[in-house]
């Protein structure tokens, strides 16, 4: 392919994003949020400036949970609604309090200014388990810990992380008091499910709300939901007669953003002599933050249950798995939820069975990987393709002349490990898609979907899929796409969704479209169905010169197809990721120097933009593993990386040029033979840079550190290993 078609539009300037919308007479929205993580709210003065309150807004309902039961037992969860404002008391710091309006951005933060919120500071109170649950076979576990040759036990915390898009939510609120309609233009990656989930609250039916959003400046998963300053402006632009609008600024997004991962765990491994793995066994608990939100409950029991065991034989797996409430934000998704989670227990888990064992960390992996495809986990779970061993395999072979490279590491006084991290997820997100195939006697087709681009380069992709389907130039197909009102409904983008679900619905439709197209021709030039072939946009009889073209039939919406399905599978993209660092023993700075990624995404559309991928979820992998952690202090609550002056993110001079290759095996359960390609860096990174850190470090008796590899981090880790040997 020639490059990303939507490329020239949005690097010259020529993107609509929201706050390039301009929209006469609407006022600006700026909201109060509570300084407190806990606090009574015992009064709000205006001081003569309109204050919209908890009080003002009885009749709306809070955010409901996208999943309220459990994903394996159907059991529901004990959960509350989330109140769209705090009415007595606030439960995290940037908890929306109140709201007022100005004419511009800047009228409004004055307004709010002015407007005091007595608080009464409160304790925290401890944190409360919302989930507690247990699965998998424990008699099978505890019978074969009981004759292990090994037992190998860790602790780990996965850090909390802020998401950070470059574009900050935001939208743009109207009513239309002549049909009763609201329409809100927003930055989101998933629009009609979260336009449900906002009429519920606005307590209107769906058709009654309008979704759109143009161009969507990143989401990473942190758009993928509802929040309440979605349903609060369009509430406010009801009651004021006029449009209301609201772009976070970076603050608000380190303190009222959905954050992620943020999980505790202890996990035992058992091992046989040889080193073959024979059980699991892990309890975790997830920090949910103040309300169970969105999928978060839904993370800890679907996606963290699903692959346990990763891409190891492990015959027997206990999880006990729970969830709590603290006073910190509501927890949600990004790159790999619940699957990096699992994949970061089980590659830290073997690195330290290799130390305790005496084997090497490549032969316990080489060992224990599935080599027999499908499979099934020990939690029944089937997996229909991958190259597990494949994958490692080159990913060993690339680390040929480590040692000699850290000898000459040594030489130059840095320290130098080595880590490997071989990962899996499943893709497919929201399990129901459709698409639209709208035929012009012009010869252009509009494809309309359901799903949502956040800058993946669907714009390029989906029009490609429909050629190859149709057999056409794909410059002449146009997607068409962020509109609740253009198609019925939509899964948006989230895990990895888009090319599996709206790829297949697009196959399908096109299959139909030549299946209807065959008929009209056969009647157009009088001979049987059977005999009519199809190809490159025309139809012929067979044998003969007699043919029609597919768009000289497409006249009255003939060929027009709409195609909704539901998924049954998912597609398991999979493979080896190994990172090289190195670290300065009198600083603790560590740095990046090599990392390489042998990665199984199935078939691709197209090869750059895979790659992109790749190189995305890489540097946020990364990102986790060496600066970026979401930190609040113990006795208030209060965030101490509210903002980038304290949060760090990767940049430029941060990351290697990366070595990508593919493993591709086909994906059997669609059409396509596609397999989801946005998340597995950001799986694999943060597990991999942290085992080579640790394995620079072991020779200095450092065996583990919680957190950001951050240099201060780092440091105190070594003293402590030299206190500890003095002693």
């Amino acid at each position: 392919m020639a490059g990303r078609r939507e490329d020239a539009r949005l690097i010259t300037g020529r993107g609509r994003y929201l706050d390039d919308i301009e929209v006469p007479g609407a006022l600006w929205a700026a909201f109060l949020r509570s300084p407190h993580a806990h606090a009574r709210i015992r009064a709000v003065e205006g001081n003569g400036v309109e204050v919209f309150t908890a009080a003002d807004i009885p009749e709306l309902e809070g955010l409901r949970p996208y999943q309220p039961a459990n994903m394996q037992t159907g059991e529901p969860f004990d959960w509350e609604p989330q109140p769209l404002l705090a009415r007595d008391v606030a439960s995290y710091a940037g908890q929306p309090v109140a709201f007022v309006t100005g004419r511009t951005p800047e009228e409004a933060l004055d307004a709010a200014d002015r407007v005091q919120v007595v608080y009464e500071a409160l304790d925290l109170e401890p944190e409360r388990t919302c989930i507690d649950w247990r699965t998998g076979d424990a008699a099978a576990v505890e019978e074969a810990f009981s004759h292990a040759a090994h037992r190998v036990g860790i602790e780990l915390l996965n850090h909390r992380v802020v998401i950070n898009p470059m574009e900050p939510r935001g939208a743009c609120a109207s009513y239309d008091p002549a049909d009763g309609r609201y329409t809100l233009r927003l930055s989101s990656q998933n629009l009609h499910v979260n336009r449900d989930h906002t009429a519920m609250c606005l307590g209107v039916e769906p058709a009654r709300v309008r979704f759109i959003a143009e161009d969507v400046g990143g989401g990473f998963g942190v758009k993928n939901f509802a929040y309440p300053e979605h349903v609060l402006l369009l509430w406010a632009a009801r009651r004021l007669g006029c449009p209301v609008r609201w772009t976070a600024t970076r603050s608000e997004i380190f303190l009222s953003d959905h954050q992620c991962r943020g999980q505790r765990a202890e996990a035992e491994l058992a091992l046989d002599g040889e080193g073959r793995f024979l059980a699991l066994s892990i309890s975790s608990t997830a920090n949910v933050g103040a309300w169970l939100g969105n999928v978060a409950g839904g993370v800890q029991t679907g996606q963290f249950v699903h692959l346990a065991g990763t891409v190891y034989a492990i015959p027997a797996v206990s999880l006990h798995i729970r969830a709590a409430l603290t006073h910190t934000p509501p927890e949600g998704v990004t790159r790999g939820p619940g699957f990096a989670e699992m994949v970061n227990i089980l590659e830290r888990l073997i690195d330290k069975a290799a130390a305790e064992t005496g084997m090497t960390r490549e032969e316990l992996r080489r060992r224990n990987l599935v080599s027999r495809l499908p499979m099934t986990n020990a939690l029944g779970f089937t997996v229909d393709s991958g190259a597990f061993t494949e994958a490692f395999a080159l990913a060993e072979r690339q680390a040929d002349g480590f040692e000699e490279r850290r000898r000459q590491s040594e030489v130059e006084g840095r320290l130098r490990g080595l880590g490997f991290a071989c990962h899996i997820k499943a893709t497919g997100g929201f399990p129901e898609e459709n698409v639209e195939l709208r035929f012009h006697e012009d010869g252009r087709i509009d494809l309309v979907t359901g799903t949502q681009h956040i800058g993946q380069g669907h714009e390029t992709t989906f029009p490609e899929i429909a050629a190859r389907c149709l057999d056409l130039p794909s410059g002449g197909i146009r997607l068409v796409q962020g509109d609740t009102d253009e198609i019925a409904m939509g899964g948006g983008h989230g895990s990895s969704r888009a090319t599996y679900m709206a790829g297949t619905a697009i196959f399908r439709a096109s299959e139909i479209v030549i299946e209807k197209g065959r008929a009209l021709a056969a009647d157009r030039l009088e001979a049987a169905e059977a005999d009519i072939e199809y190809e490159a946009g025309g139809f012929r009889v067979a044998g003969t010169d007699r043919a029609v073209g597919l768009f000289e039939l497409a006249g009255d919406g003939a060929l027009d197809t709409y195609y909704h399905w539901a998924r049954e599978w998912m597609t398991f993209p999979n493979g080896t990721h190994l990172a090289e660092v190195e670290i300065d023993p009198e600083t603790g700075a560590a740095r990046l120097v090599r990392y390489a990624a042998f990665d199984d995404y199935g078939e691709h559309i197209d090869d750059a933009i895979v790659a992109g991928q790749v190189h995305g979820a890489i540097a946020q992998g990364v990102g986790q593993a060496l600066l970026e952690e979401a930190v609040f202090e113990a006795e208030s609550g209060q965030p101490l990386t509210g903002s980038f002056m304290d949060y760090a993110m990767p940049r430029a001079d941060d990351l290697p040029s990366f070595d990508v290759a593919f493993t591709p095996t086909r994906c059997t359960t669609n059409p396509l033979g596609v397999k989801g390609c946005g998340e597995a860096g950001a799986v694999a990174g943060y597990p991999a840079v942290t085992n080579a850190i640790l394995d620079a470090l072991a020779p200095l008796g450092v065996r583990n550190f919680e957190g950001a590899a951050t240099p201060f981090r780092i440091w105190e880790a070594i003293r402590r290993a030299e206190e500890k040997k003095r002693l």
